[in-house]
């Protein structure tokens, strides 16, 4: 009997797939607003350079790309997300219950994440400890930032950043709060973001932080380092534990605030939507996320050699996720 079941949802599966060669020929991409502007660059490439549809790319946030991506498969259900933190490992039997059971994860750099603010601003050399005694609900709650170190401007906290679906929000939340947390003082267990106003959700599009900043020069926001890279006329970027955020910096594993950044393939797709094969060839090409990549120049922080080659051919064989990638 289970072997009956087994085989029907199989067949479930496989007609679901194909049901989306004839619903849509245009590769549906979700998921993380810092890997939107190169996914893009791919897409808008791969329109140009192949007798493929442009692929449609959505700003979603990494959660909530991973969430529409678990969801199932077939025609209406994305066939790429993108992340800027690793699938969870909640996420992946998320997937799994949904029949989304053969992914390929494919990583295709490295990202920093900034503490920026407008030029013409007061220029910040923070340490993480003070960004959590800042930032940090179960902390003092200051309301100025002199009150968290004298040697801080004497301006009022107000951080623009990204709401808990996001990516972003997530690795901050590992690479700052939790890593400063005892250094500030502050128990770590359960430490969460205050909610005063101090910190202000920005939602997904860090376009929209950027321009906010820009409109108010004395608020600081939270974003990947490709924004900050792409908008250098408008925005300066401040010391974290008096390093610089700059491409060496974050390349060198100097700046102590970097993430790899992600895509996930929903292999059972592949070969049913065109293209979607060739289109993730494209995004792990030496041309695109190389080290002298077209990527490059929109901000990615390029892999090594050696582990670029190996990513770059986990993805030319669609190579599944096992389940023991977080051992």
């Amino acid at each position: 009997m289970s072997f009956i079941k087994t085989a029907a949802s199989a067949a479930i599966l496989v007609a679901a797939a194909s049901s989306a060669a004839t619903a849509r020929d245009q590769i549906r991409i979700v998921g993380s607003s810092t890997v939107f502007p190169f996914s893009t660059a791919v897409a808008e490439q791969f329109g140009r350079s192949t007798d493929f549809q442009t692929p449609v790319v959505e700003s979603t946030g990494s959660g909530g790309g991973l969430k529409l991506f678990c969801a199932g498969v077939g025609t209406s259900h994305p066939d790429i997300t993108n992340s800027s933190r690793r699938m969870k490992e909640s996420e992946f039997a998320l997937c799994q219950d949904n029949g989304v059971t053969d992914i390929t994860e494919a990583i295709i750099g490295y990202d920093g994440i900034v503490v920026a603010n407008a030029k013409g601003g007061p220029e910040f050399s923070v340490t993480r400890e003070q960004l959590v005694t800042a930032l940090a609900a179960q902390g003092p709650l200051p309301t100025t930032w002199d009150e968290v170190d004298p040697s801080l401007p004497a301006i009022a906290i107000e951080v623009l950043g990204p709401p808990p679906s996001s990516g972003t929000r997530d690795a901050f939340e590992e690479l700052v709060m939790h890593e400063g947390c005892e250094g500030a003082g502050i128990e770590c267990e359960g430490i969460t973001i205050r909610e005063d106003g101090a910190y202000v959700e920005a939602g997904e599009n860090d376009n929209l932080i950027v321009s906010k900043l820009e409109a108010n020069p004395n608020a600081l926001g939270i974003f990947g380092f490709s924004f900050l890279d792409q908008n250098a006329d408008a925005l300066q970027g401040s010391l974290v534990d008096g390093v610089e955020p700059t491409f060496d910096n974050i390349a060198e594993g100097d700046y102590p605030v970097s993430r790899s950044l992600f895509f996930y393939i929903k292999n059972a797709h592949a070969g049913v939507v065109p293209g979607i094969q060739e289109f993730a060839n494209e995004f792990m090409s030496d041309d695109a996320a190389g080290e002298d990549g077209y990527l490059l120049d929109k901000g990615l922080i390029p892999l090594p050699e050696d582990m670029f080659e190996t990513v770059s051919g986990n993805v030319g064989s669609l190579n599944k996720m096992t389940g023991q990638e977080w051992e």
